[in-house]
């Protein structure tokens, strides 16, 4: 057999094989259509280390990626979870602050993102104690009492709205918070020393944010703030890029439409599980698996999940 035969054989079979593959193409996209699978692309999303936080962006995640995205989740700072949608390296983030806790970072990156609005309402912040603390229930009752906390008010980490709002009230003496200092730290070490604290059942005062796994774990309660140092109630809403909208319009409308306060306790069990030492991706798994049918129902129409 000649080379150019054996050539023209070759490209025949190449043909053929290439036919063959684009006449199956669309049978086998119609098999993964009825499976109900269907590729979405990739999505990142940040998150701030603030317990509910990594709860809700896992839950978001693990159902994201049931229903077709490929998800990548980022733990990052506070001011780099909003720098990095601002710049679109990041797609969103589930965890706005507002109107207080966040409000310097929507001043700075307002114009560059899109807040999709609440999906919880009726969130509070301020410093926190021990419920058996009986005469200590207001922040002005703290500071008269500064010697009893060691003059130490327990922080997270420093890039918090609270903590801002804490500093400005020590530097300018409201409820007379001079006397105290604010120890910085993460929401992991406020935790530990909160739990070693009630289980010698010592004074201590942290900041602190409900919702939040502290409330359920111990008795605690937030003091009384009447010039509202912490605000008032507030939002916790949704933030996207710029050009969510324009670039990923099927994502835009599931992150716009979600009823999120309808699978709330779901997102309170991830948060329960984590407390607990399992990761929050596997935390979020379990709680899919266990409730799939009425998480299923709850999300935006034309999006369905695969188990």
């Amino acid at each position: 057999m000649t080379i150019l035969k054996k050539l023209s054989i070759a490209l025949v079979f190449a043909i053929v094989s290439t036919g063959l593959f684009v006449a199956c193409a669309p049978e086998e996209a119609a098999e993964a259509e009825a499976d109900g699978v269907q590729e979405r692309g990739d999505i990142s999303v940040a998150y701030v280390e603030w317990d509910r936080e990594p709860a809700h962006t896992h839950l978001a995640a693990e159902i994201l990626s049931r229903v077709g995205y490929d998800v990548r989740n980022n733990s990052v700072s506070n001011a780099a979870m909003w720098s990095a949608v601002a710049s679109d390296d990041v797609d969103f983030h589930v965890s706005a602050w507002l109107p207080a806790t966040h409000r310097n970072e929507w001043n700075e990156y307002g114009d560059s993102v899109e807040d999709l609005g609440a999906h919880f309402e009726g969130a509070r912040l301020g410093l926190v104690v021990p419920a058996y603390l009986e005469n200590i229930n207001s922040i002005a009752d703290l500071a008269e009492n500064a010697e009893m906390f060691d003059n130490t008010i327990v922080g997270i980490d420093p890039g918090a709205g609270m903590m801002q709002a804490t500093e400005d009230a020590i530097a300018n003496d409201t409820y007379g918070l001079s006397v105290m200092e604010l120890l910085e730290g993460s929401d992991a070490t406020m935790m530990g020393a909160l739990q070693d604290a009630i289980r010698n059942e010592e004074a201590i005062v942290v900041t602190g944010w409900d919702p939040h796994i502290k409330f359920a774990r111990f008795d605690l309660k937030l003091l009384e703030d009447p010039e509202e140092v912490f605000g008032s109630a507030e939002t916790i809403n949704t933030i996207v890029r710029g050009d969510l909208k324009e670039d990923e319009p099927e994502l835009y409308e599931f992150l716009n439409t979600m009823d999120w306060m309808a699978i709330n306790d779901h997102i309170n069990e991830v948060m329960v599980l984590a407390s607990e030492g399992m990761r929050h991706e596997v935390a979020a798994a379990q709680v899919v698996d266990e409730n799939f049918e009425e998480i299923n129902s709850a999300l935006t129409a034309g999006f369905r999940m695969q188990q």
